[in-house]
């Protein structure tokens, strides 16, 4: 719903962490936009501190981060440039900004291979390039584990490596995004219902 501030004054700056706009989108109102925000901002500033050429790729190649409740930790929305991160993978506090930074890190480079695919190669895509796509978004996200202080690192170094060792239709795999938004929603009914 448009403010009447926003009617008079017109849309405001957009919110920008790191120099890159933030679209918010908070369904859950037992998330406080201040955690989520503050978990991001230190999440980009992992990337941005331990791997700065990706995180300027990152600047260069998405026109902003939007954070919403989605079936999945991360995406890249190639119609808009824009990478998602979900609302409650951002919320969580039992895990460190590390695994988010390598999410975000992960769609920046489905970015990069999309700016690329799109403007060299005419868009081509089947399933082996996907794989090929999802490993190398992997293995990004096996460097920046390993540039960061062991304890941060480790979590983020075992996922990458265990996506790595997959089998190109697990690494992946075609997802029904509709089946995925109804578990979600299904799950959603029941910590309200």
């Amino acid at each position: 719903m448009t403010s009447w501030l926003q009617r008079w004054f017109g849309d405001p700056e957009p919110l920008r962490l790191h120099g890159i706009p933030v679209d918010l989108r908070n369904s859950r109102p037992d998330i406080a936009d201040a955690d989520v925000l503050a978990r991001l901002d230190e999440a980009l500033g992992l990337i941005a501190q331990y791997q700065p050429l990706r995180f300027r790729h990152l600047v260069r190649d998405v026109r902003g981060i939007r954070v919403e409740r989605f079936p999945t930790r991360g995406a890249f929305l190639p119609a808009e440039e824009v990478v998602l991160t979900e609302l409650t993978f951002l919320a969580r506090r039992d895990i460190s900004a590390a695994p988010v930074a390598s999410s975000i890190l992960h769609e920046g480079v489905h970015a990069r291979v999309h700016a690329f695919r799109s403007h060299v190669l005419g868009g081509r895509n089947d399933a082996e390039s996907m794989a090929r796509e999802e490993r190398l978004c992997r293995r990004a996200e096996l460097t920046f584990g390993q540039s960061l202080p062991p304890a941060l690192g480790a979590p983020v170094i075992e996922r990458a490596a265990a996506s790595l060792a997959l089998a190109d239709e697990e690494v992946a795999p075609t997802i029904d995004w509709q089946e995925a938004r109804a578990r979600q929603d299904d799950v959603d009914r029941g910590r309200n219902g």
